[in-house]
């Protein structure tokens, strides 16, 4: 058994799964110490991949060659395009995937993967070395007694570190229901110089699907398309940009069901059973996941709110009540929740609960992820005070290839706020902190047109390949996908055709103008009312040009191709924005800089610029507190 390694990773959850294959594929002998071998990337609240934004990051995740994206396509049994109705900037990917299987096929990742080694037991401590007076982690030690030595340390934790369960006023410790939380990590932390503080996030009840009355239900059905001979067509509806990769679980459906005024007075007449509201949780929620107290008191003048039933696999009954994270008594749950209709007779398998656990303020990091405190340590995941797999996910792998690539004396990856949701999000951590846990909306990108989810392995594949992360299989592949999609943008822009009589009807139908003499496909396109889909009935050489393309890649080919002719204008102008603005990222700022000396910024912008230390002058610009006047006055002082 090996007791040193280059690469120690702490947690086995979304960030630690990504972080230790990253990192051992890039060729550094990894150790994974997880608590439960069994467990690793367990879904610990709802049962799904991706969402609004978040299906932009696993996407992201799988075009630099990381693996979320292909084991949530092996596990999914049922996939939406979210935003459908809005520009394709916001369309976002989300799949149900089945919990246990996407377990198995992440421990089956782990096992296979070369240089990776894993063992089961807690982490207590982590070894710490001075180097010239600075704090250096150079290992770990487990709660056997056990001591392994690493060159770098990557610390996922997730929830585990001091977690406190609350039902009701019933408080149990654990990371998650079942399993016992970490001690001693943060408070030696904490000793070293890192800032501590705590969140809470929570779940909802879980209920046996065999006594849900459907006859009282809403359907809610996947975007799959069944065809005539009753098998689904999955060739496009999926994360993962490779062609090799296929869905192969039947779809399922998930159900819609509303809450009433009934089941809002039964939660409201216990509010003071609640911890969220008695004073037993003193940390901050995630504000855009609350809980059901939290909505019926923000939202008191609405009459119901939408829950979800969602499967929680392919063969269980075990469903998830989407909307209905609570931390109340569990019989208070069981009786506003049986107050609905299609849920009258439901028998729980385990009621929500909510939990506390320690986080790390994020702006103590660097954009590679390493702490400014310690040297050699990475934080990713819900310990940087994020809330998501996917935001967890995103973060491990970033920080298990720029711990590897540290390990080789090589620069780290840092993605830019126009290249990724990634970079957005590493950034908005490093540069702004937390006060909430932090969950990823497209909002928060100003270059959404730009990280679009249809194109992110044309904007990062190619990294991935030149770091070893994305093989040659990856690599070609997205280029003969995209020299596709030129070839067809650009046989759409020379190609004339004269509208037929059906179409010139279809346009009058749709309140549009009557098109004169041949016109370009690529301007018939431009029109809001019409599409591939819908112009190949009208334009038969249409029809045979996307015949040609390679089946398997089709509708994502033509999908690319539509929002490049439809939105190239609006692509060209925010890539100029993007430009100017990455200017001040390449304006560095010395490590060595005195902030305080500089008496001509504000006290609040050289306070604020000691504490966060930036890199560049980009990201002092996006430090709340720092003025435009503060960065003209460091642009000054660094063209002295």
């Amino acid at each position: 058994m090996k007791f040193e390694y280059d690469v120690i990773v702490v947690g086995a959850g979304h960030a630690g799964c990504e972080a230790a294959v990253a990192a051992a594929r890039l060729g550094c002998n990894t150790l994974l110490i997880t608590a439960d071998m069994n467990r690793v990337a367990q879904m610990s609240c709802n049962p799904a991949v991706g969402g609004i934004a978040k299906g932009q990051i696993v996407r992201e995740i799988d075009a630099l060659g990381g693996m979320m994206g292909i084991i949530a396509d092996k596990t999914a049994i049922q996939f939406r395009m979210l935003n459908r109705s809005k520009g394709p900037a916001v369309w976002s990917p989300r799949v149900q995937s089945d919990r246990t299987r996407f377990i198995d096929e992440w421990r089956k990742t782990l096992d296979e993967t070369e240089n990776l080694y894993m063992f089961q037991d807690m982490v207590i401590g982590l070894v710490i070395e001075s180097e010239e007076g600075e704090a250096q982690v150079c290992g770990v030690e487990t709660a056997l007694g056990i001591t392994f030595k690493a060159k770098k340390v990557v610390l996922t934790a997730g929830t585990f570190l001091n977690g406190l369960m609350h039902f009701g006023p019933t408080q149990i410790e654990g990371g998650r229901i079942s399993e016992a939380s970490s001690r001693g990590l943060s408070d030696q932390l904490r000793e070293l110089g890192l800032t501590v503080g705590r969140m809470k996030t929570g779940t909802p009840a879980r209920i046996d699907g065999g006594t849900i009355d459907y006859d009282k239900v809403t359907v809610q059905t996947g975007d799959d398309l069944r065809l005539t001979d009753g098998s689904v067509k999955r060739d496009f509806h999926k994360f993962s940009y490779l062609p090799s990769v296929k869905r192969s679980l039947p779809p399922r459906d998930c159900y819609i069901v509303h809450t009433s005024p009934e089941v809002h007075k039964i939660l409201n007449d216990n509010l003071a059973d609640s911890p969220l509201y008695n004073g037993q949780i003193k940390s901050i929620g995630p504000r855009y996941c609350p809980s059901i107290e939290t909505k019926i008191v923000t939202f008191a003048d609405k009459e119901s709110h939408q829950l979800f039933l969602e499967p929680e696999g392919e063969l269980t009954h075990e469903f998830y009540i989407n909307g209905f994270s609570s931390s109340l008594p569990w019989k208070v749950q069981m009786e506003a929740l049986t107050r609905i209709p299609a849920l009258k007779e439901i028998q729980f398998y385990r009621p929500g609960y909510a939990i506390e656990y320690d986080f790390f303020d994020p702006t103590q990091l660097r954009h590679s992820l390493e702490s400014k405190v310690v040297g050699s340590l990475y934080l990713a995941g819900q310990v940087n005070g994020t809330t998501g797999y996917e935001e967890a996910a995103a973060q491990g792998l970033m920080a298990g290839i720029n711990a590897a690539r540290s390990v080789r004396n090589l620069d780290p990856i840092v993605l830019g706020r126009d290249e990724a949701y990634i970079g957005v999000l590493i950034d908005d951590l490093v540069t702004k902190g937390v006060d909430e846990p932090y969950r990823m909306f497209t909002s928060r990108a100003e270059f959404r047109i730009l990280l679009r989810q249809d194109d992110a392995d044309l904007r990062l594949t190619p990294i991935g390949y030149e770091i070893g992360l994305a093989d040659e299989y990856r690599y070609e592949s997205m280029k003969s996908k995209y020299a596709e999609r030129a070839n067809l943008v650009k046989w759409c822009e020379e190609t004339s055709v004269r509208p037929t009589e059906e179409l010139q009807k279809f346009l009058e139908e749709c309140g549009t103008g009557l098109l004169p003499g041949r016109v370009k496909i690529a301007d018939l396109l431009r029109r809001p009312q019409l599409n591939f889909e819908n112009l190949m009935q009208f334009v038969p050489a249409l029809n045979e040009r996307c015949e040609e393309i390679e089946k398997g890649r089709r509708e994502e080919i033509i999908e690319s191709a539509e929002i490049l002719i439809k939105y190239q204008g609006y692509i060209d102008r925010e890539r100029e924005s993007a430009d100017r603005v990455s200017r001040l990222e390449k304006v560095k700022i010395p490590e060595s800089m005195n902030f305080d000396e500089i008496l001509a910024i504000s006290t609040e912008g050289r306070q604020k610029l000691s504490r966060i230390r930036p890199a560049t002058i980009g990201q002092a610009s996006r430090i709340p507190g720092v003025s435009p006047s503060d960065i003209n006055v460091l642009l000054v002082m660094l063209r002295n």
